[in-house]
Order: C-alpha cells, then sequence, then structure tokens
C-alpha cells in the first residue's frame, strides 16, 4: 500500500501542518514530517476535510446503465470528495431483497473509488403495499441499514408504521420521500404564483409537510428513527423544529440544488430544472439555510440522479425530474454556508455517517483514525462544463456556473481515489 505525506495543509481550516498516511490510516500528524517511502502531496492553500458521505445518491445500475452505472457514479462521487455513498433503491429490477442489493454492493467494491452502501426497498417493487425482505437485506453481505421508497412515498400510514416497527430489531432507519401523493397527481412544479402564471400544475408544499408531520409522530409513538429525504419547504423545517424539541428521533437532509435554486427557474421551461421535490421559493430557499446551519436540518445530500439525455432533453412535461449533484456538492454548500470547516464537516460527514452506521467514515483527520478523507482548495473557481464531468449524464443545472471550491485530493482508506483533481483509476 502507498503511503503518503501530505505537507503543509490546514485541517478544518486549522494552522497548516503534515499528514502521514500509511496502512489505511492517518499515522502521523505534526510540522516538519518526513518518510522517504511516501508519496509528497503539497497541501500549501489547500483544507483538509473527513471523506464527504452521501445518504442519498442514484447510481441506476441494475437496469439504467445508459444513465449511470456504480462505476461511473462513484468516480463522480470521488471527484467530488465523497468516500461514501449510499445508493437508492429504485433501480431495475428494484433493490427489494438481498440479493439485489448484494449486487450493488459487490459492484461498489469492485469499483474501489467510493465505499457504496446499498439502500433497500421499504415496500416490494416500490408499490406501496407490502413489505419489502427488510431482515435478509440486513442480515446480507451489504449489511442493509436504511430503507426508502424514494421516488415514492410510503403512503399507507400503517405500513409505514409497521416498517418503522421493524427496522427498530437491527437499529435500522426508515427515509421517507415525504409526498402525499393525492395531493400531488399531475404537478409539474412548486405550487404558488410562477406555476399560476406559467399553467402548470402546482406541487403544494403542503403534500410534503402533511407527511413529515404524520411520520414524525409514527416514530414517536414506534420510538424508531426516521429520515427525511429531501426536505424543500420553510413548513417542513417548522415540523422537524417542534418534533426535534419532543425528542423524536427523526433526522432530515437537504440538497445542494433545493439551497441555491428557486421556481424562478422554471420559466425558461429548461427540463434540467424538474426535480422531485420541486425548486421551491426564496422564502423556501432562505429557511432551509438556517435550517442547516443550526442542525435542524442534519445533513446535506446530493439527491444525484442523472438521466439520459431521451429522458431530460424533452417537453417539460414529459421529462424524468432529477438532477447530477455529487461532483458539485461541496461547492454549492461552500457557497451556502461559508469557510465554516467544521459545520461543513459536520453535515456533510460526520453526521450522515452516523446517521447511516459507515463506522470507518466520518473521522476527522487526527493519528489512528481512517484515513478517508479529501483535500480542498477554497481559493479556487471553477466553471462547470457538462461535458468534464464524470458521471454518464449530464443533466446538471450548474452548467457555465462558476462555483467556489476545487477538490484536488480524495484518499479511501489511505489509497489516492483523485490526485490533482483527477480520478486515479
Amino acid at each position: 500500500m502507498t503511503a503518503y505525506l501530505i505537507t503543509n495543509v490546514s485541517v478544518l481550516g486549522a494552522a497548516p501542518t503534515d499528514l502521514l498516511i500509511r496502512d489505511g490510516v492517518v499515522a502521523e500528524t505534526g510540522v516538519g514530517l518526513t518518510a522517504s517511502d511516501a508519496v509528497v502531496v503539497d497541501g500549501t492553500g489547500l483544507v483538509a476535510l473527513p471523506g464527504l458521505v452521501d445518504l442519498h445518491t442514484h447510481l441506476r445500475e441494475p437496469g439504467r446503465e445508459d444513465a449511470e452505472t456504480v462505476a461511473t457514479g462513484s468516480r463522480a462521487a470521488a471527484l467530488g470528495g465523497f468516500t461514501a455513498v449510499c445508493a437508492m433503491a429504485n433501480t431495475s429490477p428494484v433493490a427489494d431483497t438481498a440479493g439485489v442489493v448484494e449486487q450493488v454492493w459487490r459492484l461498489g467494491r469492485e469499483a474501489g473509488l467510493v465505499d457504496v452502501q446499498p439502500i433497500g426497498a421499504v415496500t416490494v417493487g416500490l408499490a406501496g403495499e407490502r413489505l419489502a425482505e427488510l431482515g435478509a437485506m440486513a442480515d446480507s453481505a451489504a449489511r442493509v441499514r436504511i430503507f426508502s421508497d424514494d421516488g415514492h412515498c410510503v403512503a399507507d400510514p400503517r405500513l409505514m408504521r409497521r416498517a418503522l416497527e421493524y427496522v427498530k430489531a437491527f437499529d435500522g432507519i426508515v427515509a421517507q420521500h415525504a409526498e402525499e401523493p393525492r395531493l400531488t397527481e399531475g404537478a409539474q412544479m412548486h405550487e404558488g404564483e410562477i406555476s399560476t402564471r406559467l399553467g402548470l400544475t402546482g406541487w403544494p408544499a403542503v403534500a410534503e409537510e402533511a407527511i413529515i408531520a404524520r411520520d414524525v409522530l409514527l416514530a414517536e409513538h414506534v420510538g424508531s428513527r426516521l429520515h427525511i429525504c429531501h426536505v424543500s419547504t420553510a413548513g417542513s423545517v417548522g415540523v422537524l423544529r417542534q418534533a426535534k424539541a419532543r425528542g423524536v428521533q427523526v433526522t432530515a437532509e437537504v440538497t445542494p440544488h433545493h439551497l441555491l435554486l428557486t421556481d424562478e427557474k422554471a420559466v425558461t421551461y429548461d427540463p434540467v430544472y424538474k426535480v422531485n421535490p420541486p425548486l421551491r421559493t426564496a422564502a423556501d430557499v432562505a429557511a432551509l439555510r438556517t435550517a442547516l446551519a443550526e442542525g435542524v436540518v442534519d445533513i446535506v445530500a446530493t439527491d444525484h440522479a442523472p438521466h439520459s439525455v431521451e429522458d431530460k432533453e424533452c417537453e417539460w412535461a414529459y421529462a424524468r425530474p432529477g438532477m447530477l449533484g455529487l461532483e458539485t456538492a461541496l461547492s454549492i454548500t461552500l457557497d451556502v454556508l461559508g469557510p465554516r470547516w467544521d459545520l461543513i464537516a459536520e453535515r456533510m460527514s460526520r453526521t450522515p455517517a452516523r446517521i447511516a452506521g459507515l463506522t470507518e467514515h466520518g473521522h476527522d483527520p487526527a493519528p489512528g483514525a481512517p484515513a478517508n478523507l479529501t483535500l480542498v482548495d477554497p481559493a479556487a473557481r471553477r466553471v462547470v462544463e457538462p461535458t468534464e464531468l464524470a458521471s454518464r449524464s449530464r443533466n446538471t443545472p450548474y452548467a457555465r456556473m462558476t462555483l467556489p471550491g476545487r477538490i484536488v485530493a480524495t484518499f479511501l482508506r489511505g489509497e489516492a481515489t483523485v490526485l490533482d483533481g483527477k480520478a486515479v483509476k
């Protein structure tokens, strides 16, 4: 295994120091370190963070390899500074059995760029009618601990209660796509002034908020862990704030695009801005930013959703919802939060690793810690060029935008997956 000596790097914004990485761990820190057998990486001007962890990634394999594969998505993740991603279950076939989650897990190990942790479906085929093989997936080689029908809401309250009760046996968590389907039928964008002006069917904020309110009550009643995917409204923040004050075991995520973009983007009718839940108002964005800083919303998760050209470059009504996110997430978060490195590490590494039970991840670079880390150049500015992205798809809403920060290197268990901004393999 290659040893690396990272010189003159700032750990979480602190004074510059050296990091010696050997045998998969941070072996030593201090000023003026030497190691004749180590590859030297000049960390001058760089900030070292614990490797980023994404709780919400769509890798599309098996079934939609035209949009993404575990290998291409893993490369995009590593280039974005991630060392672990949780792969959503809405593949084809759906990841609702031990066999499918193990397939995804093994593909991740073969790619070797990030740890790919599969998320299992809550219900068979994401149909919302009967529970999937939760116990079998938990006992599989993939050791699934998060279950979600993301893309579909577990709308039946009895089924949601049963799922919450079931996962308690192995300290699992149900991640809910909060959308009351009877309130969003035919919805094309956020319900509000702009949807009315454009003549597009609206997706009301209350459709999200009502499910979150119901599910925190169920989680409180059962005493189980609940996670809310891609929170998008100020009202949802209010519900979460109250639930946490009561001690409910609920966590929540916000996506980079819901922290930056608003429903005004829909006036272009460019389907790259079509996403579920939809882009909301400037007031919602402001509330989400405050909630993230305060910890009412626990983490940033990308909801990286690659789509083929045929599924995205078409009329708005027929386009699939979703945006790329892995390679730009840290830049957007840095833009929103500023260089508050400890807070960024908490929201993008430590807390998501803790929620997912990924014990090797989320550790600050320190002697004895697993060497899962990323080096970022905070002074750099990058122009997002879709053709230069590692993802197999090109549906980024940030095309040709100038964003702060650049991932210079990423290390997974002491092995470089990215050096000088380029994937090693």
